[in-house]
């Protein structure tokens, strides 16, 4: 009852949670909102509400109306017959910016027993924290610090206490953004450099951050422009939430949760490895480090090296995804850098600075092809964050390199462009071994300090092509085809697909529509 205005009513058709409901209880279902295209008389909503856009209907005078206007027209008649009014309403909290904690901002507020409240001079600011404060007893250590809350009132002159608590780190972090396009200011915020460097280009941060700090970013950066610090809308211009680490829990026989290194798989039970006891394996979850379920970056850099660990971490999901950490998946990552690093070693390569042949053999050729390839997509892929695609092209350029054989016409030369362009692919996502190998290559500049490296359009286009085949509008098979083919081949070749005949099922194609490199539309 304490939502919106408390009224409460059934949407069956279009809210899932009521369709649930109805269909629990065997309620009538009536839909209001009918989708584009869709039969008035014989659409139906059963298991799945329809949540969509779509025209009124079974709505009396307010049918034909989209569902914008059909809001409107509900509120007027509720309106006009005094039943109600229209309004907005927000569901804003008050948000508690004081922390009990040495670490923080210190709020410029200091409390007088007859003045009350006054905030810090201007001339007083900033307030300095003490450096010889004590952590070894129980609360807030600058309210048992022996002198720095001891201070005398702004106003009236007699003692007074400063404020102890300190601001929480979301209030800091809102609005720091801003002082980057100016850190020189003595005003703070430069509203001229922060017009001219603002909005910020690309936000990251976690998927708990686009609640929070996203939303104080926005407050402050209104807030401030309201009152004429700024002229800003909004802060970021794009956003980019990434996915939690997480990683199975385990807990001892008392209910204590363990480290999963203090654990240990024998057969289809984990005991602990101190004493062999039994160890109860819990749900997977974000890592915390409440629940112990943590991965220690030391004890994987000194098995694995950062590298490994930056490229499974890359490689294992989109990165707006949770991502499970597994050791399996970091020795997956390892190997494929102890392969890279093998291929380097090759004996067979052409010296440094050989240019692939023009009359190479195919499989030579193929990789130079893949290289190219391989430079536009991963260089796209990091631009639009699909850093698991990006792997996964270095994946596929690597086993280009496996299938060029040494005999081959070409072999060493194109080997050298493969293996070259990989190592610079590989750099941003881990660059230490890039640097060893591009060392390994005969390079004696840093891998860091050459351009990135710059594709062939011609050398990257596919002869081939996949073309999606449609009857009636609808994908029944796929096929490949060369590159530009004419219209006759193509309908001879569609035509000539096992799936379209058994889609034919004997009868003539009234008309076959090729759109040359895209689709073939198959009309019966």
């Amino acid at each position: 009852m304490d939502y919106g205005t408390g009224a409460i009513f059934g949407c069956p058709g279009h809210d899932q949670r009521d369709l649930d409901f109805a269909n629990a209880y065997g309620l009538k279902i009536l839909p209001v909102v009918l989708p584009d295209g869709e039969d008035a008389a014989s659409f139906t909503v059963t298991d799945t509400a329809y949540t969509g856009p779509g025209k009124l209907f079974n709505s009396g005078a307010w049918d034909g109306l989209d569902i914008e206007a059909g809001k409107a027209a509900a509120i007027a008649a509720i309106t006009a017959a005094n039943a109600g009014t229209g309004e907005t309403t927000y569901r804003l909290r008050d948000w508690g910016v004081s922390r009990q904690r040495y670490w923080g901002c210190p709020i410029p507020i200091i409390h007088c027993n007859d003045c009350g409240a006054v905030p810090v001079p201007e001339k007083d600011l900033p307030v300095i924290l003490p450096d010889d404060v004590d952590f070894g007893g129980s609360g807030n250590p600058l309210s048992s610090h022996p002198s720095w809350k001891h201070t005398s009132c702004p106003k009236c002159g007699k003692d007074a206490e400063r404020e102890q608590d300190t601001f929480d780190t979301f209030f800091e972090s809102s609005w720091y953004f801003l002082r980057y396009a100016d850190p020189t200011s003595n005003d703070g915020v430069n509203g001229e450099a922060a017009a001219y460097w603002l909005p910020v280009d690309q936000y990251i941060g976690g998927v708990e951050h686009a609640v929070l700090h996203l939303l104080y970013s926005r407050f402050f950066t209104r807030a401030l422009s309201q009152v004429g610090y700024l002229d800003l809308g909004e802060p970021f211009a794009g956003l980019m939430t990434q996915g939690m680490v997480c990683h199975q829990t385990f807990q001892d026989k008392a209910g204590k949760w363990l480290f999963p290194t203090d654990v240990v798989k024998q057969g289809d039970a984990w005991v602990q490895t101190s004493d062999g006891s039994k160890v109860t394996a819990g749900r997977i979850e974000k890592m915390s480090k409440s629940k112990r379920n943590v991965v220690d970056p030391e004890l994987i850099i000194k098995n694995y090296g950062a590298d490994t660990a930056r490229l499974f971490m890359l490689s294992d999901s989109p990165p707006e995804r949770d991502m499970e950490w597994t050791e399996s998946g970091v020795e997956g990552a390892s190997r494929f850098l102890k392969r890279v690093w093998r291929m380097s070693q090759d004996t067979d390569l052409a010296p440094l600075g050989a240019a692939p042949l023009a009359d190479s053999a195919a499989s030579a050729l193929a990789l130079v092809r893949m290289a190219h390839k391989s430079i536009i997509g991963l260089s796209a892929d990091i631009e639009n964050f699909r850093f698991n695609r990006a792997v996964a092209q270095l994946h596929m350029l690597a086993n280009a390199i496996a299938d060029v054989k040494a005999a081959d016409k070409g072999a060493a030369e194109a080997k050298r462009f493969g293996i070259e362009t990989l190592t610079q692919l590989l750099a941003p996502l881990s660059p230490h071994v890039a640097e060893e190998i591009w060392q390994n290559l005969g390079h004696s500049a840093l891998l860091a300090q050459s351009d990135w490296p710059q594709a062939d359009a011609s050398l990257a286009a596919d002869n081939e092509i996949e073309i999606g085949i449609q009857v009636n509008g609808k994908l029944r098979d796929t096929i490949m085809l060369p590159r530009d083919c004419e219209a006759n081949d193509a309908e001879e070749r569609a035509l000539a697909s096992p799936a379209i005949i058994r889609y034919l099922d004997g009868k003539t194609p009234r008309k076959v529509i090729v759109v040359k490199n895209r689709i073939i539309n198959v009309v019966i």
